[in-house]
């Protein structure tokens, strides 16, 4: 602005009356804070992530709290891999985004292996986790209608909003085992969204937060549909490694030329907070398709920690060494699990035994009556009170996009000494209760603070 403009304002507001000359000086301050104003993107913090920071500061309070929300592994990474993992701490230099060139044929090898199905090095990308690599999966499609079962892991519908894509949710019940079936998902493909956009289904077996899988049927049932409808498939086979019987099918063998899969150390390798993913794309997966991976990597992530990765070179090395641990790790759980299913049926909770991981589905809806007397009537206020009344942490099923009304809850049983239950792991069905005590604990709490007489409540 001229200087000569300006001295003409200054006079011109000189001779104003004060009372308008501070209206229009709080109208220009006024404007100029609401266009300096900032619109942010609303994303509610991570479930899981929630829950296990208030049950720490319950337990740092000292208040006697039953950890049943958090699914981290309660096992350690093998001694061989922690080993790696120091001899590695030196190394500070970047990788290709797409990771280690060693490591990614490793990882094929061990896979093809393991799932039965021929993997490349060219068809893995490493990143630090899965979550990472499943964001920039739905950020690599422009846009894309996204199918997830009801329920399905938190992260799943947060992400695929955050990359402006339409959800659909495939409702289950427990009926169905939590199971989407054929026609519901023929239903689902046919009448929503638009015929212009890609379809991307998001399937997790073993499943969080249900603890069930899908057999090699149910998959190839499944695949008639998503073949006839040209769908992309993410299936996010973290667990498994841990499915309780070794019987685990990979999608991937069934449907190769549209799946996706993601899997990585997190679970099977107890090393969550190591933070390694992998993905491993469709043998003729377009170009284009691996090209976007990589550039919202190296936008993102740039690559994963060279000593992390260093240590998965040790982690995905197959010998028997690695079959043992996971060997164990399944026996265990699936002894653990059936003690924790046993007890939470004698408190008259429906659930299905797991088959894979270490999660349980909790159904409440034959207590709804109950709990609506005490004013309770959506699984959110089921878990605050619980949590508050008696120390069990749950995680509510509205968090796994299931409908609050429905009275569902996750729970984790990881609240045992892995090191000590591996060692035990030869006899654990004799010493499961033992391993599972502080556990059995809270189911007996939750059992009574249901199952109380309405004159002592």
């Amino acid at each position: 602005m001229c200087p000569n403009l300006i001295m003409q304002l200054r006079g011109i507001l000189s001779k104003m009356p004060l009372k308008v000359y501070n209206l229009a000086r709080y109208a220009a301050i006024e404007r100029d804070r609401m266009e300096a104003a900032m619109t942010f993107v609303k994303v509610a913090k991570s479930g899981t992530l929630s829950l296990n920071e208030k049950t720490r500061e319950i337990r740092n309070a000292g208040r006697p709290v039953y950890r049943f929300g958090f699914g981290e592994s309660p096992f350690p990474p093998p001694q061989r891999v922690q080993n790696a993992l120091r001899g590695a701490a030196h190394r500070k230099e970047y990788t290709a985004v797409a990771g280690l060139p060693e490591l990614r044929q490793k990882v094929a090898a061990f896979h093809h292996e393991v799932d039965g199905y021929p993997v490349t090095a060219e068809q893995v990308l490493i990143a630090p986790g899965t979550k990472p690599l499943l964001h920039n999966i739905m950020r690599a499609f422009h846009r894309a209608e996204v199918y997830l079962p009801g329920p399905s892991w938190v992260s799943y519908a947060p992400q695929a909003r955050l990359a402006s894509h339409e959800v659909f949710i495939i409702p289950t019940s427990f009926e169905s085992r939590w199971r989407v079936k054929p026609d519901q998902l023929e239903r689902a493909l046919k009448g929503e969204g638009r015929a212009d956009r890609e379809k991307l289904l998001v399937l997790n077996y073993p499943g969080n937060p249900d603890g069930l899988t899908y057999c090699r049927a149910e998959l190839e049932a499944l695949t008639v549909i998503l073949r006839k409808h040209g769908v992309w498939v993410i299936s996010d086979e973290i667990y498994a490694l841990l499915d309780h019987r070794g019987r685990h099918v990979s999608l991937a063998r069934l449907y190769p030329e549209r799946t996706l899969v993601t899997t990585g150390l997190s679970k099977w390798c107890g090393a969550g907070g190591w933070r390694l993913g992998a993905l491993i794309l469709p043998p003729d997966a377009p170009g284009e398709l691996r090209d976007a991976l990589v550039g919202l990597g190296s936008e993102t992530y740039s690559c994963a920690p060279v000593p992390i990765q260093a240590a998965a070179l040790s982690a995905y090395e197959l010998n028997g060494e690695t079959y043992s641990f996971l060997a164990a790790q399944r026996r265990i759980l699936r002894a653990i699990g059936s003690v924790v299913h046993g007890a939470l049926i004698e408190c008259g909770i429906r659930a299905h035994a797991p088959q894979g991981g270490f999660y349980l589905l909790l159904d409440f809806s034959r207590f709804a009556k109950d709990l609506a007397e005490r004013g309770i009537e959506s699984d959110g206020q089921l878990c605050e009170r619980l949590l508050a009344e008696t120390g069990v942490a749950l995680l509510p099923g509205g968090a796994f996009g299931m409908p609050g009304k429905a009275l569902a809850a996750r729970m984790a049983y990881v609240d045992f000494d892995g090191e000590a239950a591996l060692l035990d792991a030869d006899r654990i069905e004799a010493t499961a209760a033992t391993h599972a005590a502080n556990m059995l604990d809270g189911i007996r709490a939750l059992g009574r603070w249901l199952n109380q007489p309405e004159n002592s409540r």
